[in-house]
């Protein structure tokens, strides 16, 4: 199946209320639709006898070796689309020789999750305005070997997801909860689960803190303005993921890979990109990486091949972004990532080289 296919399937099979929380975006989701539109806009304009040969799909991120240029990105509740959740998404990203990016709402512990990866873990998070909450969470993320900490930054008060209000969904089943937030078990063997909260007082500030709190890798998740970029350049950040958090946050943001170019310019090669948002081909993967980005990172397809064959959904969804795009570099005539750059596109939105 393409991954498009894939989410008719999942579709089929999952509760509509779930299958409206994965899909659904902000408000009349302008942005959730326009994320994979634009990608449709974008042309590409491949060379031709450059006696390429075989491809290399390998990049680093983050000094750590990942098989293709694709990670999975952060969503959370894997466990609403397949009983084995998170762990069944992360022993099928360690097969696939890549990287999860684990959420912070996560259905299963990030200790469990990491005992299926093999290390290939990055942790997401939300900084809490308790503190001590967010320092205990990134402590278990560090014993768990986890490589980076994702820092959600797009998200200082929750969206409006008129699906989910039409659906009434508003908690998790019984017996299913953020398991990265639970408390320790007290005297009586009870355990609270604390909530995930939004603050509008988050700052810079606060990265610094987590700069000085944790020696793991710090990408910021949500950036989308060329200056937001150039600070986060000055603050010394590692890594950033251009995202417009699928368009379930602020409607009428531009897609993602719109937004790309221009923090492209302003970072210059100096910190790794990636970009999530609308990727379903490896067409959509060549594209991003053209325009700039390091690598791309999934999020709804993954979710797709979990909710239809668990680990080897997930697994078949990873092996048909490759094999896609190991087709489109060849016919490109390029022979890995590192080939690819704009004069190999054209987008009447984007500024031509």
């Amino acid at each position: 199946m393409s991954l498009r296919a894939l989410e008719s399937e999942a579709k089929r099979r999952l509760d509509l209320a779930v299958y409206d929380y994965f899909a659904g975006g902000a408000d009349d989701e302008i942005t959730a639709r326009a994320n994979e539109a634009a990608f449709s806009r974008i042309s590409l304009i491949p060379r031709v006898l450059r006696g390429a040969g075989e491809r290399d799909l390998a990049v680093t991120l983050l000094d750590q070796r990942v098989s293709m240029p694709v990670v999975v990105a952060p969503t959370a509740f894997h466990r609403l689309a397949h009983a084995d959740g998170e762990c069944a998404t992360a022993r099928a990203a360690h097969s696939a020789g890549t990287i999860m990016i684990v959420s912070m709402a996560s259905t299963v512990a990030i200790e469990h999750v990491a005992e299926v990866s093999d290390g290939n873990l990055w942790f997401q998070i939300y900084i809490q305005p308790d503190l001590a909450l967010t320092e205990w969470v990134v402590r278990r993320a560090e014993a768990a070997g986890c490589k980076a900490l994702v820092v959600t930054v797009d998200s200082p008060v929750f969206g409006r997801h008129e699906r989910d209000l039409r659906n009434g969904f508003a908690d998790l089943p019984p017996g299913m909860h953020c398991e990265n937030l639970r408390e320790p078990a007290d005297g009586n063997g009870t355990s609270r689960v604390r909530s995930i909260v939004f603050s509008p007082a988050l700052s810079w500030r606060d990265v610094e803190w987590l700069r000085k709190t944790s020696k793991l890798k710090i990408v910021l998740k949500g950036v989308m303005h060329p200056e937001d970029a150039r600070i986060a350049l000055e603050c010394g950040i590692d890594a950033l993921l251009v995202s417009n958090h699928g368009g379930r946050q602020l409607d009428t943001v531009a897609p993602a890979i719109e937004l790309l170019p221009a923090i492209a310019d302003v970072t210059d090669g100096r910190l790794p990109l990636l970009v999530d948002g609308g990727i379903r081909r490896g067409t959509d993967v060549v594209k991003a990486l053209a325009l700039g980005a390091s690598a791309v990172a999934i999020g709804r397809p993954v979710l797709w091949g979990l909710a239809t064959a668990g680990f080897d959904g997930v697994v078949e969804v990873l092996h048909t972004l490759r094999s896609e795009l190991d087709r489109a570099i060849a016919l490109c005539g390029c022979s890995s990532p590192r080939d690819l750059s704009r004069d190999l596109v054209r987008c009447s939105q984007l500024e031509h080289p």
